[in-house]
């Protein structure tokens, strides 16, 4: 008599395929299978995922990966797998063969295909390796004319994705939601007032609104609505898919759209342009507000590591990196000396008719990397050497001497580099141009009526960073214009 095994089914439902069995009918026939097969297939191994779940990726499926779990449990409770057809298991030949292996190697669970029979032996193997094949390259191919069309779709006006905020999605087409579209108008004249995205999304809060998601409002999510093209008739496509949060992507197009403008032009140009400022004065992780100010948050950074200077509760600031322990070199120093000295600096080198100190040009913040300095980029990849050959020594990959005599070549690179750069002291227009905004800048840092918050901002517009050296307790202004 044949002995009894116990197996588990994986269902899962193509959203492309319109001829699919249902999943109620797809457990019927694994169901008979099963009895026909001396397979005993209990309710709490059907593992069943919702509608509408995309097989190309096996860690965005939770019934599939609450399944590999259970097999991968101690007492590998069943021994075979059952599925529908091969592309219900993956489509991904790559995820097929590393799970299915896995299976087979940790668990003794085989993988069984109910309507697509096997033989025996290698050539079996090789059979099922030429379904998985076309099962991807069906999806891929599939996807590709999914995208072709979406992007048509969009270059015609029609909207593909769900409805942003301010707006409701009907008859294809996208409508002001009556109840949204005044917070939306908000959003963009409170920018323009002054408020940061964070302070605008606490506002919305507050108010008790939401994201379009029924989310509490984030910074992030006021930057994507500031940035959506959407709220002045225009629609945006990433051409290699999502784009997520990456709005310089040159593969992103923008095609006029077909529904009304919330937002008029001027206003979203101004808007732009405060953003793009605003790009130049704040590091990708720094805040434009803090629940502590003072008019140097941010701005100082240690001499050892060039890491930021973050603000300690002993009323003073310390090196990041030194508080995670990658930095060796303690800078801490108070606020209070360092406000001081800076301030002291900063009129000592600016509060003079036509400031002689020497400064950096900078080019439009669209502008690539490579476009503004390509010598500065050239010096940056060397600088990411020099972190590598570290990681790798201190991983044990590289001896002490390895790691010396690559900092060694690393360094005196950095070094032809520097010397590389032409050196040219700018057009007196340009100075002239930098002091007027320096002395613009002075008189918002010493008006006592100023917040250290405002000073702040309109320190950044002139100062890129300021270096504390510790050993010589003095600092370092790095200006720009």
């Amino acid at each position: 008599m044949e002995e009894l095994k116990t197996a588990a089914c994986y269902i899962r439902v193509s959203t492309d395929d319109q001829t699919e069995y249902s999943p109620d009918s797809q457990l019927k026939l694994l169901r008979d299978y099963a009895k026909g097969h001396s397979l005993i297939l209990p309710d709490e191994f059907i593992f069943m995922e919702k509608e509408g779940v995309s097989g190309r990726k096996a860690d965005k499926r939770p019934e599939f990966q609450r399944m590999i779990g259970i097999a991968k449990s101690k007492d590998h409770p069943f021994d075979t797998i059952l599925v529908w057809k091969f592309s219900r298991f993956a489509r991904n030949q790559e995820e097929s063969i590393v799970y299915k292996s896995m299976l087979h190697r940790e668990c003794g669970v085989s993988v069984v295909s109910i309507s697509e029979p096997l033989a025996d032996g290698p050539f079996g193997g090789l059979i099922e390796r030429i379904i998985e094949w076309m099962d991807e390259y069906y999806s891929i191919r599939l996807s590709g004319e999914v995208h072709r069309g979406m992007e048509e779709a969009v270059s015609r006006g029609n909207p593909v994705n769900g409805a942003p905020f301010g707006f409701i999605r009907k008859d294809r087409q996208l409508l002001p939601d009556p109840d949204r579209i005044a917070y939306v108008q908000k959003i963009f004249r409170w920018y323009l007032d002054g408020l940061g995205c964070r302070q605008i999304a606490l506002r919305l809060n507050d108010l008790g609104i939401r994201s379009k998601y029924g989310n509490p409002m984030e910074n992030r999510t006021i930057e994507y609505i500031l940035r959506n093209p959407v709220y002045i008739g225009k629609l945006r496509w990433g051409k290699d898919g999502w784009f997520r949060r990456d709005f310089d992507n040159p593969n992103i197009l923008v095609f006029e759209g077909k529904h009304e403008p919330i937002i008029d032009l001027d206003t979203w140009e101004a808007v732009q342009r405060k953003l793009r400022e605003s790009k130049e004065r704040y590091g990708p992780r720094q805040r434009q507000t803090s629940p502590k100010e003072y008019f140097l948050r941010g701005m100082l950074r240690c001499s050892n590591c060039g890491g930021t200077l973050t603000y300690s509760n002993s009323g003073g600031v310390q090196c990041a990196n030194y508080n995670r322990s990658s930095c060796k070199v303690s800078h801490f120093v108070s606020i209070k000396k360092a406000q001081e000295a800076v301030l002291q600096a900063l009129c000592d080198d600016l509060l003079c008719e036509s400031p002689t100190v020497d400064f950096e040009t900078r080019s439009l913040p669209h502008a690539s990397a490579q476009e503004q300095d390509p010598t500065g980029q050239l010096v940056r990849q060397e600088q990411r050497k020099l972190d590598r050959v570290r990681e790798a020594y201190e991983n044990g990959v590289d001896t002490l001497a390895e790691y010396r005599e690559n900092k060694r070549k690393i360094q005196a690179r950095i070094a032809a580099l520097e010397a590389s750069r032409p050196v040219s002291v700018p057009p007196e227009a340009l100075r002239q141009a930098f002091a007027e905004k320096a002395h613009s800048v002075m008189k918002v840092v010493l008006d006592p009526a100023s917040t250290d918050a405002e000073r702040n901002d309109s320190l950044r517009s002139i100062v890129d960073h300021i270096t504390f050296h510790r050993q010589t307790a003095t600092f370092t202004l790095f200006y720009y214009l």
